[in-house]
């Protein structure tokens, strides 16, 4: 295994941009992924002689790399654990699927999702166990076909050979619009052990306010892919909408949703997800006075995050971010903000895709250097173990 860069510990404070908000109205455009090529990155370090005003207990936050779990992944995606400890990560444009030894960091890959059509921001995007993965080894994936995104199931039989340990894929839902942005692709199953699944309006923006559309949305399907009972919506798998392109979907420890999605050009959003609310997109980015639309509970300049993937441990949100190259935390206080975001690992590991939580107070997280836009460095792309407070 290639070893990867000295770990970086250091804690970094980082100017929060959630006190004033605006809103924008407008289209698509451009990937909004990272605006352009990620700078140079550089390993953040504190200044000994700086001093700032004490935060509130809730400001406090800190990070810790515990350790570098593996190297050498290309286009890492999505990540499910295992229930013995090992994960399961995804390559965009591989259409791969990988097994990761937690202990050694050995990398098995167990085969190809047959289907799979990479192209921009799609391809083989988030992966999640079923919740009755102990007897029936089903792996859920969100992909980019030739016609559309779906959803598919796969049996994983650990007992074939390396590479041919996935079983053809079953269908459980498609005609998600694509493109060649705004492919959304986050999974997830809830505490209520329905499939949420994140999509973005691959570029159309009409998509997103239109409730007859799966564009711009967040769904709740059963495991076998249909509506799910109680969906604020009679019949239709919608369960929010006016989302750009929903990126992390995280519950905290009373089952309650929250989602993170980019923004155009002013404002990535961090937001707390109730069942048949508007989150205003394209009529408003951010925060907005229209009482219509749900406000972020958090949002951040676009060069500073373009957040990723999202977890909940030890009372905050982390939200992992691509152009902004840091994680951030968000503590919660209900279904708002305890206090202003914190950023750590700013330029440490470049673009960070994914974060999971691993367990009490540790998460998982996976860099994306290797996808076409980052700065990779020898032995990108990551897997790193956190321990967070």
């Amino acid at each position: 295994m290639i070893v990867g860069r000295r770990a970086v510990t250091a804690v970094l404070a980082a100017a929060a941009l959630m006190l004033t908000a605006g809103c924008s109205s407008g289209g698509g455009g451009a990937s909004d992924e990272d605006e352009g090529a990620s700078p140079g990155r550089t390993t953040a370090r504190p200044s000994p002689t700086r001093t700032e005003a004490a935060p509130s207990p809730a400001a406090k936050g800190s990070v810790k790399v515990v350790r570098t779990v593996a190297t050498g992944l290309d286009s890492p995606w999505g990540l499910a654990p295992l229930p013995d400890g090992d994960l399961l990560v995804s390559s965009r444009d591989e259409g791969t699927i990988t097994r990761v030894d937690t202990r050694s960091g050995e990398k098995t890959e167990l085969g190809e999702v047959p289907g799979v059509a990479p192209d921009g921001e799609g391809g083989l995007l988030g992966i999640a166990l079923s919740p009755g993965y102990a007897s029936d080894h089903m792996v859920y994936a969100y992909f980019t076909s030739a016609s559309d995104n779906r959803v598919v199931r796969v049996i994983y039989d650990e007992d074939k050979p390396s590479g041919e340990q996935l079983g053809a894929p079953d269908t459980v839902f498609k005609g998600i619009p694509k493109g060649v942005i705004h492919n959304g692709g986050r999974i997830a199953f809830g505490p209520d052990r329905m499939l949420y699944v994140g999509t973005g309006e691959s570029g159309d923006t009409g998509l997103s306010q239109d409730k007859d559309s799966l564009g711009g949305k967040i769904l709740r399907l059963t495991a076998e892919g249909e509506p799910a009972p109680g969906n604020p919506f009679p019949g239709s798998p919608v369960y929010s909408y006016g989302h750009r392109n929903v990126q992390g979907l995280a519950w905290d420890t009373r089952q309650r949703l929250f989602a993170s999605e980019f923004g155009q050009h002013t404002w990535d959003e961090l937001n707390a997800i109730e069942p048949g609310d508007n989150y205003g997109w394209p009529e408003a980015e951010g925060r907005s006075g229209d009482a219509s639309f749900h406000n972020p509970l958090a949002q951040w300049s676009t060069e500073d995050a373009s957040p990723s993937g999202l977890a909940h441990a030890g009372g905050s949100l982390w939200a992992a971010g691509l152009r902004g190259e840091r994680l951030w935390r968000v503590p919660l206080k209900g279904t708002g903000a305890a206090a202003d975001p914190q950023s750590f690992l700013k330029g440490a590991y470049g673009r960070l895709r994914t974060v999971v939580a691993a367990g009490g107070d540790r998460l998982w997280l996976v860099t994306s250097n290797t996808d076409g836009r980052g700065d990779p460095e020898k032995g990108d792309d990551r897997i790193l173990e956190l321990r967070v407070t």
